[in-house]
């Protein structure tokens, strides 16, 4: 289960981010690796409904980042990244937009 820290994140990403429908069509299972994230990992927050609305794909066509909604806060996400090529999870990392982007202190 890896927790992805912000460099390995970074590194998932192409020079253009592309959003991808929500469709529901996952390219392959993830929802077992979600099951089996530590609950630290959330800190505090609950994604326990798995309501994705956004998914984006980095332009190389290599990553894909599954934004999973949290119920608290609709600008936090559990960010699952998936390896379309090796048809893998990546890791996850959860997401404060808010915080990341300055609007919010930690």
């Amino acid at each position: 289960m890896p927790l992805l820290d912000e460099l390995a994140y970074r590194k998932t990403f192409g020079k253009k981010m592309l959003r991808v429908d929500a469709d529901g069509n996952a390219p392959f299972p993830f929802w077992s690796y979600v099951d089996q994230i530590p609950k630290v990992d959330y800190q505090g927050f609950d994604c326990s409904s798995g309501s994705v609305q956004f998914i984006w794909r980095e332009d190389g066509g290599q990553f894909e980042h599954i934004l999973i909604d949290t119920k608290e806060d609709s600008e936090v996400f559990m960010i699952i990244v998936l390896d379309l090529q090796k048809k893998q999870v990546v890791g996850h990392r959860l997401m404060d937009f808010n915080r990341e982007y300055g609007l919010r202190g930690s």
